[in-house]
Protein backbone atom coordinates (compact mmCIF):
# COMPACT_ATOMS: atom_id res chain seq x y z
CA UNK A 1 0.00 0.00 0.00
CA UNK A 2 1.20 3.87 -0.62
CA UNK A 3 2.87 4.82 2.24
CA UNK A 4 0.64 8.11 1.88
CA UNK A 5 -2.76 6.44 2.81
CA UNK A 6 -0.53 3.72 5.56
CA UNK A 7 -3.54 4.54 7.85
CA UNK A 8 -6.12 2.72 5.76
CA UNK A 9 -4.61 -0.20 6.87
CA UNK A 10 -4.98 0.15 10.32
CA UNK A 11 -8.78 0.60 10.05
CA UNK A 12 -10.96 -1.22 11.92
CA UNK A 13 -12.72 -3.58 10.00
CA UNK A 14 -16.45 -2.52 10.39
CA UNK A 15 -15.41 1.30 9.21
CA UNK A 16 -15.26 2.28 5.68
CA UNK A 17 -12.16 3.53 3.79
CA UNK A 18 -14.34 5.75 1.96
CA UNK A 19 -17.98 7.83 2.44
CA UNK A 20 -20.59 9.30 0.86
CA UNK A 21 -19.83 13.15 0.81
CA UNK A 22 -23.70 13.85 -0.41
CA UNK A 23 -25.56 11.62 2.16
CA UNK A 24 -26.97 14.71 3.05
CA UNK A 25 -28.54 17.44 1.42
CA UNK A 26 -28.37 20.02 3.96
CA UNK A 27 -28.69 20.69 7.82
CA UNK A 28 -32.08 21.71 7.15
CA UNK A 29 -32.92 18.67 5.43
CA UNK A 30 -31.21 16.66 8.27
CA UNK A 31 -33.15 17.99 10.96
CA UNK A 32 -36.48 17.89 9.15
CA UNK A 33 -36.12 14.21 8.88
CA UNK A 34 -34.48 13.60 12.34
CA UNK A 35 -37.38 15.84 14.15
CA UNK A 36 -40.08 13.33 12.10
CA UNK A 37 -38.54 9.99 12.90
CA UNK A 38 -37.87 10.67 16.77
CA UNK A 39 -40.83 12.65 17.79
CA UNK A 40 -41.40 11.93 21.56
CA UNK A 41 -38.00 10.89 22.34
CA UNK A 42 -35.82 14.13 24.21
CA UNK A 43 -33.91 15.66 22.00
CA UNK A 44 -32.32 18.12 24.18
CA UNK A 45 -32.30 18.42 28.51
CA UNK A 46 -31.05 21.37 30.71
CA UNK A 47 -31.24 21.57 34.16
CA UNK A 48 -33.64 18.59 34.03
CA UNK A 49 -36.38 20.22 31.65
CA UNK A 50 -36.43 18.23 28.74
CA UNK A 51 -37.38 19.11 25.09
CA UNK A 52 -38.66 16.32 22.63
CA UNK A 53 -37.99 16.55 18.92
CA UNK A 54 -41.58 17.29 18.16
CA UNK A 55 -41.67 20.25 20.72
CA UNK A 56 -38.21 21.30 19.03
CA UNK A 57 -39.46 21.42 15.57
CA UNK A 58 -42.16 23.73 17.13
CA UNK A 59 -39.97 25.88 18.91
CA UNK A 60 -37.96 25.64 15.66
CA UNK A 61 -40.64 26.80 13.10
CA UNK A 62 -42.16 29.46 15.38
CA UNK A 63 -38.31 31.32 15.77
CA UNK A 64 -37.92 30.93 12.14
CA UNK A 65 -41.41 32.44 11.00
CA UNK A 66 -40.11 35.50 13.40
CA UNK A 67 -36.78 35.92 11.63
CA UNK A 68 -38.34 35.36 8.07
CA UNK A 69 -41.56 37.71 8.80
CA UNK A 70 -40.48 40.07 11.39
CA UNK A 71 -36.58 41.04 10.30
CA UNK A 72 -35.20 42.48 7.11
CA UNK A 73 -33.19 39.27 6.96
CA UNK A 74 -32.78 37.28 3.76
CA UNK A 75 -30.99 34.35 2.91
CA UNK A 76 -27.26 34.38 3.30
CA UNK A 77 -27.39 37.51 6.34
CA UNK A 78 -24.88 36.23 9.53
CA UNK A 79 -27.22 36.11 12.61
CA UNK A 80 -24.59 36.31 16.11
CA UNK A 81 -25.65 33.88 18.86
CA UNK A 82 -24.41 34.65 22.27
CA UNK A 83 -24.96 32.15 24.74
CA UNK A 84 -23.84 29.37 26.78
CA UNK A 85 -25.62 25.59 27.01
CA UNK A 86 -29.25 26.43 27.01
CA UNK A 87 -31.77 25.06 25.53
CA UNK A 88 -32.83 28.25 23.24
CA UNK A 89 -29.27 27.54 21.80
CA UNK A 90 -30.68 24.49 19.71
CA UNK A 91 -33.64 26.47 18.93
CA UNK A 92 -32.27 29.22 17.65
CA UNK A 93 -29.32 27.61 15.70
CA UNK A 94 -31.66 25.65 13.82
CA UNK A 95 -33.87 28.01 13.35
CA UNK A 96 -31.16 30.33 11.44
CA UNK A 97 -30.02 27.28 9.38
CA UNK A 98 -33.22 26.78 8.42
CA UNK A 99 -34.27 30.27 7.03
CA UNK A 100 -30.77 29.99 5.22
CA UNK A 101 -29.03 32.43 6.95
CA UNK A 102 -25.79 32.03 8.59
CA UNK A 103 -24.85 30.94 12.35
CA UNK A 104 -22.00 32.98 13.76
CA UNK A 105 -20.95 31.38 16.70
CA UNK A 106 -20.12 34.43 19.61
CA UNK A 107 -18.07 33.45 23.15
CA UNK A 108 -20.23 34.62 25.73
CA UNK A 109 -17.21 35.43 27.44
CA UNK A 110 -16.04 37.93 25.27
CA UNK A 111 -15.27 41.58 25.77
CA UNK A 112 -17.04 44.61 23.85
CA UNK A 113 -13.59 44.82 21.75
CA UNK A 114 -13.89 41.34 20.74
CA UNK A 115 -17.78 40.86 20.28
CA UNK A 116 -17.32 44.46 17.87
CA UNK A 117 -14.27 42.52 16.15
CA UNK A 118 -16.30 39.60 15.43
CA UNK A 119 -19.81 41.62 14.96
CA UNK A 120 -18.26 43.98 12.40
CA UNK A 121 -15.85 41.33 10.71
CA UNK A 122 -19.35 38.89 10.28
CA UNK A 123 -21.03 41.85 9.14
CA UNK A 124 -24.25 40.18 11.12
CA UNK A 125 -27.14 41.96 10.90
CA UNK A 126 -29.28 39.79 13.79
CA UNK A 127 -28.49 38.91 17.81
CA UNK A 128 -29.37 36.46 19.58
CA UNK A 129 -28.00 37.14 23.24
CA UNK A 130 -28.04 36.04 26.59
CA UNK A 131 -29.42 39.04 28.82
CA UNK A 132 -25.96 38.38 31.23
CA UNK A 133 -24.06 40.21 28.28
CA UNK A 134 -26.44 42.76 26.79
CA UNK A 135 -24.41 45.21 28.79
CA UNK A 136 -21.55 44.61 26.80
CA UNK A 137 -23.21 44.47 23.56
CA UNK A 138 -25.09 47.96 24.37
CA UNK A 139 -21.34 49.19 24.85
CA UNK A 140 -20.49 48.33 20.99
CA UNK A 141 -24.25 48.61 19.39
CA UNK A 142 -23.50 51.55 17.57
CA UNK A 143 -20.14 49.95 15.77
CA UNK A 144 -22.52 47.38 14.26
CA UNK A 145 -24.41 46.87 11.28
CA UNK A 146 -27.08 44.67 13.98
CA UNK A 147 -30.65 45.72 13.12
CA UNK A 148 -32.56 42.71 15.10
CA UNK A 149 -31.99 41.90 19.27
CA UNK A 150 -33.16 39.02 20.55
CA UNK A 151 -32.85 39.02 24.25
CA UNK A 152 -33.24 35.67 26.38
CA UNK A 153 -32.63 34.63 29.80
CA UNK A 154 -31.52 31.85 31.55
CA UNK A 155 -34.52 30.46 32.55
CA UNK A 156 -36.71 31.39 29.62
CA UNK A 157 -37.03 27.79 28.41
CA UNK A 158 -37.10 25.71 31.81
CA UNK A 159 -41.26 26.65 32.22
CA UNK A 160 -43.75 27.61 34.74
CA UNK A 161 -42.10 28.77 38.71
CA UNK A 162 -39.14 27.04 38.16
CA UNK A 163 -38.42 29.24 34.79
CA UNK A 164 -39.48 32.48 36.77
CA UNK A 165 -37.19 31.65 39.85
CA UNK A 166 -34.45 30.86 38.11
CA UNK A 167 -34.53 34.18 36.30
CA UNK A 168 -35.07 36.21 39.76
CA UNK A 169 -32.17 34.17 41.44
CA UNK A 170 -30.07 34.99 38.92
CA UNK A 171 -30.31 38.47 38.35
CA UNK A 172 -31.24 39.78 41.77
CA UNK A 173 -29.92 37.34 44.23
CA UNK A 174 -26.50 36.00 42.41
CA UNK A 175 -26.55 39.77 40.38
CA UNK A 176 -25.60 38.32 36.94
CA UNK A 177 -27.19 40.41 34.61
CA UNK A 178 -25.62 43.71 34.76
CA UNK A 179 -28.33 46.45 33.90
CA UNK A 180 -28.74 47.04 30.30
CA UNK A 181 -30.54 49.34 28.11
CA UNK A 182 -31.77 47.89 24.64
CA UNK A 183 -35.03 49.61 23.98
CA UNK A 184 -35.96 48.32 20.49
CA UNK A 185 -34.93 44.45 21.89
CA UNK A 186 -37.19 41.94 21.38
CA UNK A 187 -37.41 38.76 24.09
CA UNK A 188 -37.31 35.19 23.15
CA UNK A 189 -40.53 34.62 24.84
CA UNK A 190 -42.14 37.13 22.27
CA UNK A 191 -40.31 35.21 19.41
CA UNK A 192 -42.04 32.22 20.17
CA UNK A 193 -45.11 33.59 20.90
CA UNK A 194 -45.56 35.69 18.22
CA UNK A 195 -44.50 32.75 15.76
CA UNK A 196 -46.68 30.12 17.43
CA UNK A 197 -48.29 27.45 15.33
CA UNK A 198 -47.07 29.32 12.26
CA UNK A 199 -44.66 27.47 9.69
CA UNK A 200 -41.45 29.36 8.05
CA UNK A 201 -41.34 29.39 4.29
CA UNK A 202 -39.04 26.75 2.61
CA UNK A 203 -35.73 27.63 1.46
CA UNK A 204 -33.45 26.20 -0.96
CA UNK A 205 -30.42 25.43 0.59
CA UNK A 206 -27.41 23.38 -1.03
CA UNK A 207 -23.92 22.28 -0.12
CA UNK A 208 -22.56 25.15 -1.74
CA UNK A 209 -24.62 27.48 0.87
CA UNK A 210 -22.78 28.78 3.95
CA UNK A 211 -24.04 27.49 7.53
CA UNK A 212 -21.62 29.08 9.69
CA UNK A 213 -19.11 31.36 10.83
CA UNK A 214 -16.62 29.85 13.12
CA UNK A 215 -14.31 32.44 14.54
CA UNK A 216 -11.17 31.06 14.98
CA UNK A 217 -9.23 31.30 18.88
CA UNK A 218 -7.16 34.04 18.06
CA UNK A 219 -4.06 32.69 19.25
CA UNK A 220 -2.36 34.69 15.91
CA UNK A 221 -3.75 37.69 16.28
CA UNK A 222 -7.26 38.68 15.45
CA UNK A 223 -9.32 36.17 15.02
CA UNK A 224 -10.47 35.30 11.81
CA UNK A 225 -14.05 33.32 10.82
CA UNK A 226 -13.78 29.83 8.99
CA UNK A 227 -15.91 29.75 6.27
CA UNK A 228 -18.34 26.20 7.05
CA UNK A 229 -20.70 25.25 4.71
CA UNK A 230 -23.25 23.00 4.46
CA UNK A 231 -21.46 20.71 2.05
CA UNK A 232 -18.60 20.42 4.77
CA UNK A 233 -20.75 20.35 7.54
CA UNK A 234 -23.11 17.32 5.82
CA UNK A 235 -19.62 15.50 4.28
CA UNK A 236 -18.29 15.81 8.34
CA UNK A 237 -21.40 14.25 9.48
CA UNK A 238 -20.99 11.54 6.83
CA UNK A 239 -17.70 10.67 8.14
CA UNK A 240 -18.52 10.99 11.62
CA UNK A 241 -21.30 8.12 10.39
CA UNK A 242 -18.99 5.99 8.95
CA UNK A 243 -16.29 5.84 11.86
CA UNK A 244 -18.73 5.33 14.39
CA UNK A 245 -20.20 2.51 12.21
CA UNK A 246 -21.98 -0.04 15.12
CA UNK A 247 -20.94 1.42 18.19
CA UNK A 248 -24.27 3.86 18.77
CA UNK A 249 -27.46 2.70 17.36
CA UNK A 250 -29.36 5.48 15.92
CA UNK A 251 -32.58 3.90 18.16
CA UNK A 252 -32.96 7.06 20.38
CA UNK A 253 -31.76 5.41 23.26
CA UNK A 254 -28.05 7.64 23.23
CA UNK A 255 -27.18 9.67 26.01
CA UNK A 256 -24.76 12.55 25.46
CA UNK A 257 -23.23 14.55 28.14
CA UNK A 258 -22.30 17.92 26.59
CA UNK A 259 -20.30 19.81 28.63
CA UNK A 260 -18.32 21.92 25.90
CA UNK A 261 -19.89 25.15 24.78
CA UNK A 262 -22.42 24.51 21.70
CA UNK A 263 -20.77 27.69 20.21
CA UNK A 264 -17.49 25.94 20.16
CA UNK A 265 -17.04 24.00 17.11
CA UNK A 266 -16.02 20.67 18.79
CA UNK A 267 -19.52 20.26 20.68
CA UNK A 268 -21.59 21.78 18.03
CA UNK A 269 -20.46 19.14 15.58
CA UNK A 270 -19.43 16.52 17.06
CA UNK A 271 -22.14 16.45 20.07
CA UNK A 272 -25.11 18.70 19.10
CA UNK A 273 -25.49 17.83 14.91
CA UNK A 274 -23.74 13.76 14.99
CA UNK A 275 -25.77 12.79 17.89
CA UNK A 276 -29.25 15.19 17.16
CA UNK A 277 -28.53 12.73 13.66
CA UNK A 278 -28.44 9.97 15.84
CA UNK A 279 -31.97 10.99 17.96
CA UNK A 280 -29.60 11.02 21.26
CA UNK A 281 -30.68 13.07 24.30
CA UNK A 282 -28.10 15.55 24.63
CA UNK A 283 -27.62 16.81 28.67
CA UNK A 284 -26.94 20.46 28.08
CA UNK A 285 -24.34 21.42 30.82
CA UNK A 286 -24.59 25.31 31.74
CA UNK A 287 -21.67 25.76 34.10
CA UNK A 288 -19.19 22.60 34.15
CA UNK A 289 -17.03 24.77 36.09
CA UNK A 290 -19.54 23.73 39.24
CA UNK A 291 -17.99 20.06 39.47
CA UNK A 292 -20.15 18.89 42.25
CA UNK A 293 -23.61 20.04 40.47
CA UNK A 294 -21.86 19.00 36.97
CA UNK A 295 -21.38 15.16 39.13
CA UNK A 296 -25.12 15.10 40.27
CA UNK A 297 -26.08 15.57 36.44
CA UNK A 298 -24.00 12.61 35.29
CA UNK A 299 -25.19 10.54 38.18
CA UNK A 300 -28.89 11.22 36.89
CA UNK A 301 -28.71 10.41 33.47
CA UNK A 302 -26.72 7.27 33.02
CA UNK A 303 -24.04 8.48 29.85
CA UNK A 304 -22.98 7.02 26.76
CA UNK A 305 -20.85 9.42 25.47
CA UNK A 306 -18.85 12.42 27.03
CA UNK A 307 -17.24 14.84 25.00
CA UNK A 308 -14.43 17.35 26.82
CA UNK A 309 -10.79 18.25 26.85
CA UNK A 310 -8.33 17.35 29.25
CA UNK A 311 -8.58 19.92 31.91
CA UNK A 312 -12.22 18.95 32.10
CA UNK A 313 -11.72 14.85 32.02
CA UNK A 314 -8.82 15.86 34.35
CA UNK A 315 -10.98 17.76 36.81
CA UNK A 316 -13.69 15.07 37.11
CA UNK A 317 -11.09 13.07 38.10
CA UNK A 318 -9.86 14.82 40.69
CA UNK A 319 -13.45 15.18 42.99
CA UNK A 320 -14.11 12.16 45.13
CA UNK A 321 -17.75 11.81 44.37
CA UNK A 322 -17.18 11.26 40.54
CA UNK A 323 -16.03 7.67 40.96
CA UNK A 324 -19.81 6.95 42.37
CA UNK A 325 -21.14 7.79 38.79
CA UNK A 326 -22.95 5.22 36.81
CA UNK A 327 -20.55 4.04 33.86
CA UNK A 328 -22.06 1.15 32.74
CA UNK A 329 -23.55 2.88 30.09
CA UNK A 330 -20.26 4.80 28.62
CA UNK A 331 -18.52 3.44 25.27
CA UNK A 332 -15.97 6.09 24.67
CA UNK A 333 -14.94 9.62 26.22
CA UNK A 334 -13.57 11.79 23.22
CA UNK A 335 -11.05 14.47 24.06
CA UNK A 336 -9.81 17.60 22.06
CA UNK A 337 -8.88 20.60 21.71
CA UNK A 338 -5.82 20.25 22.97
CA UNK A 339 -3.35 17.12 23.90
CA UNK A 340 -4.86 14.53 26.05
CA UNK A 341 -1.95 13.40 28.55
CA UNK A 342 -1.15 9.88 29.26
CA UNK A 343 -1.77 10.22 32.52
CA UNK A 344 -5.32 11.66 32.42
CA UNK A 345 -6.07 8.77 30.01
CA UNK A 346 -5.04 6.11 32.04
CA UNK A 347 -6.81 7.18 35.13
CA UNK A 348 -9.98 7.79 32.86
CA UNK A 349 -9.34 4.86 31.74
CA UNK A 350 -8.83 2.37 35.31
CA UNK A 351 -11.84 4.88 37.37
CA UNK A 352 -15.02 4.45 34.27
CA UNK A 353 -13.63 0.96 32.45
CA UNK A 354 -13.97 2.87 29.42
CA UNK A 355 -11.26 4.20 26.92
CA UNK A 356 -10.52 8.34 26.55
CA UNK A 357 -9.97 8.34 22.88
CA UNK A 358 -7.84 11.67 21.93
CA UNK A 359 -9.29 13.27 17.97
CA UNK A 360 -7.99 16.13 16.81
CA UNK A 361 -9.60 18.83 14.36
CA UNK A 362 -9.56 22.79 13.80
CA UNK A 363 -12.55 25.27 13.46
CA UNK A 364 -11.07 25.17 9.44
CA UNK A 365 -11.61 21.37 9.41
CA UNK A 366 -15.32 21.27 10.73
CA UNK A 367 -13.68 20.15 12.55
CA UNK A 368 -12.35 16.28 12.37
CA UNK A 369 -9.73 14.98 10.57
CA UNK A 370 -8.80 12.52 12.62
CA UNK A 371 -9.50 10.02 15.77
CA UNK A 372 -8.67 6.92 17.52
CA UNK A 373 -10.25 3.99 16.56
CA UNK A 374 -13.14 3.18 18.61
CA UNK A 375 -12.49 -1.18 18.65
CA UNK A 376 -9.81 -1.23 21.19
CA UNK A 377 -7.08 -1.00 18.83
CA UNK A 378 -6.52 3.02 19.94
CA UNK A 379 -3.44 4.38 20.59
CA UNK A 380 -2.76 6.28 23.97
CA UNK A 381 -0.44 9.47 22.88
CA UNK A 382 -1.96 10.08 19.43
CA UNK A 383 -4.82 12.04 17.60
CA UNK A 384 -5.42 8.71 15.93
CA UNK A 385 -6.07 7.93 11.98
CA UNK A 386 -7.64 10.13 9.54
CA UNK A 387 -11.12 9.99 9.31
CA UNK A 388 -12.88 8.23 5.62
CA UNK A 389 -12.33 10.61 2.74
CA UNK A 390 -9.56 12.57 4.88
CA UNK A 391 -5.72 12.84 3.98
CA UNK A 392 -2.73 14.26 5.95
CA UNK A 393 0.50 14.48 5.30
CA UNK A 394 3.59 16.05 7.05
CA UNK A 395 4.95 19.26 5.54
CA UNK A 396 8.48 20.54 6.40
CA UNK A 397 9.08 24.58 6.40
CA UNK A 398 9.52 24.83 2.16
CA UNK A 399 5.79 22.61 2.07
CA UNK A 400 7.86 19.67 1.23
CA UNK A 401 6.47 16.13 2.15
CA UNK A 402 8.32 14.87 4.59
CA UNK A 403 8.83 10.54 4.99
CA UNK A 404 6.95 8.71 7.47
CA UNK A 405 8.80 9.31 11.16
CA UNK A 406 10.24 12.58 10.28
CA UNK A 407 8.48 15.88 11.87
CA UNK A 408 6.36 18.79 10.29
CA UNK A 409 3.84 21.13 10.01
CA UNK A 410 0.40 18.98 9.77
CA UNK A 411 -1.65 19.74 6.33
CA UNK A 412 -5.40 18.22 5.87
CA UNK A 413 -7.15 17.83 2.98
CA UNK A 414 -10.86 16.85 2.84
CA UNK A 415 -14.55 17.77 2.20
CA UNK A 416 -14.43 19.33 5.01
CA UNK A 417 -11.73 21.63 5.37
CA UNK A 418 -13.75 25.40 4.66
CA UNK A 419 -14.01 27.22 2.19
CA UNK A 420 -11.58 30.31 3.34
CA UNK A 421 -11.51 32.81 5.71
CA UNK A 422 -14.46 35.40 5.52
CA UNK A 423 -13.58 38.37 3.74
CA UNK A 424 -9.60 37.87 3.97
CA UNK A 425 -8.01 36.07 1.09
CA UNK A 426 -4.67 36.63 2.17
CA UNK A 427 -4.89 34.86 5.24
CA UNK A 428 -6.53 32.33 3.21
CA UNK A 429 -3.84 32.12 1.09
CA UNK A 430 -1.30 31.65 3.94
CA UNK A 431 -2.78 28.61 5.24
CA UNK A 432 -3.48 26.79 2.02
CA UNK A 433 -1.10 24.66 -0.28
CA UNK A 434 -2.98 23.46 -2.85
CA UNK A 435 -5.90 21.44 -1.55
CA UNK A 436 -3.80 20.68 2.25
CA UNK A 437 -4.99 23.49 4.98
CA UNK A 438 -1.51 23.73 7.13
CA UNK A 439 -2.70 23.60 10.76
CA UNK A 440 0.07 25.20 12.58
CA UNK A 441 0.38 21.78 14.44
CA UNK A 442 3.68 20.15 14.24
CA UNK A 443 2.94 16.07 13.95
CA UNK A 444 4.54 13.19 12.84
CA UNK A 445 2.77 9.58 11.33
CA UNK A 446 4.08 6.46 12.02
CA UNK A 447 4.23 3.37 10.16
CA UNK A 448 0.80 2.49 10.81
CA UNK A 449 -0.77 5.34 9.59
CA UNK A 450 -1.11 6.93 13.26
CA UNK A 451 -0.72 10.77 13.62
CA UNK A 452 0.77 12.07 17.06
CA UNK A 453 1.03 16.09 17.67
CA UNK A 454 4.07 17.13 18.80
CA UNK A 455 3.28 20.95 19.55
CA UNK A 456 1.94 23.89 17.87
CA UNK A 457 4.25 25.50 15.67
CA UNK A 458 4.40 28.55 16.76
CA UNK A 459 5.14 27.67 20.58
CA UNK A 460 7.80 26.11 20.27
CA UNK A 461 10.59 26.81 23.03
CA UNK A 462 14.46 27.28 20.98
CA UNK A 463 17.12 26.72 24.11
CA UNK A 464 20.35 27.39 22.02
CA UNK A 465 19.26 26.34 18.79
CA UNK A 466 17.24 22.77 20.38
CA UNK A 467 13.79 23.21 19.86
CA UNK A 468 11.45 22.12 23.22
CA UNK A 469 7.92 21.40 22.69
CA UNK A 470 6.23 22.68 25.69
CA UNK A 471 3.22 19.76 25.24
CA UNK A 472 6.50 17.22 25.71
CA UNK A 473 7.79 18.87 29.12
CA UNK A 474 4.41 19.08 30.34
CA UNK A 475 3.23 15.71 29.82
CA UNK A 476 6.25 14.46 31.78
CA UNK A 477 5.37 17.29 34.53
CA UNK A 478 1.24 16.26 34.47
CA UNK A 479 2.20 12.46 35.37
CA UNK A 480 4.04 13.95 38.58
CA UNK A 481 1.56 12.29 41.70
CA UNK A 482 1.97 15.64 43.26
CA UNK A 483 0.86 17.24 40.09
CA UNK A 484 -2.95 19.04 39.34
CA UNK A 485 -2.22 21.03 36.08
CA UNK A 486 0.75 22.34 34.59
CA UNK A 487 1.22 24.41 31.25
CA UNK A 488 4.35 24.96 29.68
CA UNK A 489 6.14 27.93 27.62
CA UNK A 490 9.27 30.32 26.67
CA UNK A 491 10.73 32.29 28.78
CA UNK A 492 13.39 34.89 27.92
CA UNK A 493 16.99 33.94 28.91
CA UNK A 494 20.16 35.93 28.40
CA UNK A 495 22.67 32.65 28.10
CA UNK A 496 20.35 30.45 25.84
CA UNK A 497 17.65 32.93 23.89
CA UNK A 498 15.05 31.34 25.74
CA UNK A 499 14.48 28.62 28.60
CA UNK A 500 11.48 26.72 29.14
CA UNK A 501 9.25 27.82 32.49
CA UNK A 502 6.29 26.23 33.70
CA UNK A 503 3.37 27.25 35.93
CA UNK A 504 2.20 24.47 37.99
CA UNK A 505 -1.03 23.43 40.27
CA UNK A 506 -0.58 21.61 42.97
CA UNK A 507 -2.52 18.61 43.72
CA UNK A 508 0.31 18.16 47.20
CA UNK A 509 1.18 21.37 49.00
CA UNK A 510 4.46 19.65 50.15
CA UNK A 511 5.63 20.56 46.51
CA UNK A 512 8.53 22.27 45.48
CA UNK A 513 10.52 23.45 42.49
CA UNK A 514 13.70 21.42 43.23
CA UNK A 515 11.37 18.13 43.21
CA UNK A 516 9.64 19.42 39.75
CA UNK A 517 12.98 19.38 38.43
CA UNK A 518 14.39 16.40 39.74
CA UNK A 519 11.51 14.44 38.52
CA UNK A 520 12.13 15.92 35.02
CA UNK A 521 15.58 15.17 35.04
CA UNK A 522 15.01 11.22 35.15
CA UNK A 523 12.88 11.86 31.88
CA UNK A 524 13.94 14.25 29.88
CA UNK A 525 17.44 16.02 28.45
CA UNK A 526 19.46 18.49 30.55
CA UNK A 527 17.91 21.23 28.00
CA UNK A 528 14.07 20.35 28.33
CA UNK A 529 13.62 20.69 31.94
CA UNK A 530 12.33 23.80 33.44
CA UNK A 531 14.82 26.89 34.48
CA UNK A 532 11.99 28.31 36.02
CA UNK A 533 8.71 26.64 38.01
CA UNK A 534 6.26 28.72 39.57
CA UNK A 535 3.37 27.39 41.53
CA UNK A 536 -0.14 29.38 41.05
CA UNK A 537 -3.64 28.66 42.27
CA UNK A 538 -4.72 28.21 38.49
CA UNK A 539 -4.07 28.72 34.97
CA UNK A 540 -5.79 30.93 32.57
CA UNK A 541 -8.49 28.81 30.23
CA UNK A 542 -9.71 29.98 27.04
CA UNK A 543 -14.03 29.25 26.90
CA UNK A 544 -13.41 25.50 26.49
CA UNK A 545 -10.76 24.90 28.97
CA UNK A 546 -8.18 24.60 27.25
CA UNK A 547 -4.68 25.73 28.90
CA UNK A 548 -3.58 29.20 27.41
CA UNK A 549 0.06 29.31 27.36
CA UNK A 550 0.16 32.97 25.68
CA UNK A 551 -1.44 33.99 29.13
CA UNK A 552 0.35 32.23 31.97
CA UNK A 553 2.29 35.26 34.01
Amino acid sequence: MNEQYAWLSSYPENVPKSVDNNKYTSLAQIFDDVVTRYKDKVAFQNMDKELTFNQLKVDVDAFAWFLQNKTNLKPGDRVAIQMPNLLQFPVAMFAVIKCGFVAVNTNPLYTPEEMKHQYKDSGAKALIILENFANNYEQIQADTDIETVIVTRIGDMLGGLKGGIVNLVVKYAKKMVPSYYLPNAITYKTVLLEGKDKRPTAVSITHKDLAFLQYTGGTTGLSKGAILTHGNICAQLSQIDGWLTGLFNKDGDTVVITALPLYHIFALTANCLTFFNYGARNVLITNPRDMPAFIKDLKKNPFSLITGVNTLFNGLLNQPEFKNVDFSHLKIALGGGMAVQDSVATRWQEVTKSPLLEAYGLSETSPAATINPTDGSHRMGTIGLPIPNTELKIFDDERNEVPIGQRGEIGIKGPQVMAGYWNNPEATKEVMHGNYFLSGDIGIMDEDGFFRIVDRKKEMVCVSGFNVYPSEVEAVISSHPKVLEVGVRSEPDAKTTECVMAFVVKKDVSLTEDEVREYCRKKLTNYKIPKKVVFRDELPKSNVGKILRRKMI
